[in-house]
């Protein structure tokens, strides 16, 4: 998603003029094409399958030698969100959702980004995502995904299944700690993915938990609650 998005993002830029015809606002369009770029960016060079020549770019967009920029991934991603969150709330503040019909596309999705990687921010925008996502102004996808986090991250089950969370707990058989990894509890799990296609997802959610490399095991709040109590 994020190489999709960034392409898209340089790509479009020589026709801004044809952005202009359909009656986009282009100094704002501008602005969140800025705000996408570094937030996915960012997360694009700390991703493992990120090839190295790749991260050169990256690491020259982001104006820092690629070695300093890995030692300090994640100071730079915290700086990155706190900068993007307090543009976008102004921006929120002043126009609303900057949806498809006012800045076009992928740049509608700037605004859900930045709330998405802000999870304390999630009640407050949830509303606005919702509506943008029912309107056409974002595809509903992101909204889903927005709903899932909020959910989870309230405790409660998700219902689409794009959730997944870590932790390390302690095997009894070998005293060692290991990585959990697993698909936060999904409500009415047999019918997640007749969900998912009509959100507007384009795999299963057992196909979505492979691109994490681990299998989906659909697990129950109970369930999960037992397991973490293992953390050492």
């Amino acid at each position: 998603m994020m190489k999709t998005i960034l392409a898209i993002l340089f790509l479009s830029a020589p026709f801004s003029g044809l952005f202009a015809q359909k009656q986009f606002n282009l100094e704002l369009k501008k602005q969140l094409d800025t705000i996408l770029q570094l937030d996915q960016g960012i997360r694009e060079f700390g991703d493992t399958e990120t090839a190295e020549i790749r991260k050169d770019t990256l690491a020259a967009m982001f104006k820092y030698p690629k070695k300093i920029l890995t030692e300090n991934l994640w100071k730079v991603m915290n700086e990155i969100d706190s900068v993007n969150l307090i543009k976008m709330e102004a921006i929120i503040s002043k126009y609303g959702y900057p949806g498809k019909s006012m800045v076009g596309e992928p740049t509608n999705t700037a605004a859900f980004f930045v709330i998405q990687h802000s999870p304390n921010l999630i009640p407050k925008y949830y509303p606005l995502i919702e509506k943008a996502g029912k309107a056409g102004e974002l595809p509903f996808k992101y909204t889903a995904m927005m709903l899932d986090r909020k959910l989870s991250n309230e405790g409660k089950e998700q219902l689409y299944g794009t959730q997944i969370y870590g932790v390390k707990i302690l095997n009894k058989i070998t005293g060692k700690k290991d990585f959990f990894r697993y698909v936060v509890p999904i409500k009415d799990a047999k019918n997640v993915n007749k969900r998912r296609k009509k959100a507007g997802f384009d795999t299963t959610v057992e196909e979505n938990t492979k691109r994490f490399g681990f299998s989906y095991k659909a697990y129950t709040l109970e369930e999960i609650k037992k397991i973490t109590k293992q953390t050492p």
